[in-house]
């Protein structure tokens, strides 16, 4: 009985590990799947789906963090946070309403559990979309530390 009440509490833990690390690519995930969806429904091969899949994913999140890090105003950084955080939250929601579910709430609370995790989730994802794509006071701020650091100069000597 006790094994089985760790091994049950660190697995619950692995689940959420494995929510919070994957959370940032509900979005790329979710474009990678419609496009191989659409081509498998076109009749191509096996391996154009799977390549096909991989690499429009893969070009979501990359043009996701370019975007991100090179786009300076405040209004569409929120949109472009938003768009990979509202996935990764409805994400959220739906996975700790599942467990709150296995673990014997109530609909009620399940519902609660899920509302909360929709928000912890989607910050997180929020969060990490922004430190992958490097913060834009990192590029102003590291010269200036530098500079700082180096102290005074003494000429001749």
């Amino acid at each position: 009985m006790l094994i089985s009440t760790i091994l049950s509490v660190l697995g619950l833990g692995v689940i959420c590990w494995v929510l919070f690390n994957l959370a940032v690519y509900a979005l790329p995930f979710f474009v990678a799947m419609t496009v191989g969806y659409y081509l498998h429904g076109t009749d191509a091969g096996i391996i154009a789906v799977i390549v096909g899949a991989f690499l429009a994913g893969g070009f979501t999140l990359a043009l996701g963090q370019v975007a991100f890090a090179a786009i300076r105003s405040v209004p569409i950084r929120l949109v472009l946070g938003a768009l990979y955080a509202i996935p990764a939250g409805l994400a959220g929601f739906h996975a700790i309403k599942g467990l709150s579910a296995i673990g014997g709430a109530g609909e009620t609370w399940a519902l609660v559990y899920g509302g909360i995790g929709t928000i912890i989730v989607g910050t997180t994802a929020w969060a990490r979309v922004a430190t992958l794509a490097g913060s834009q006071d990192d590029s102003q701020s590291a010269p200036q530390a530098s500079t700082i650091a180096a102290g005074p100069t003494v000429n001749g000597g």
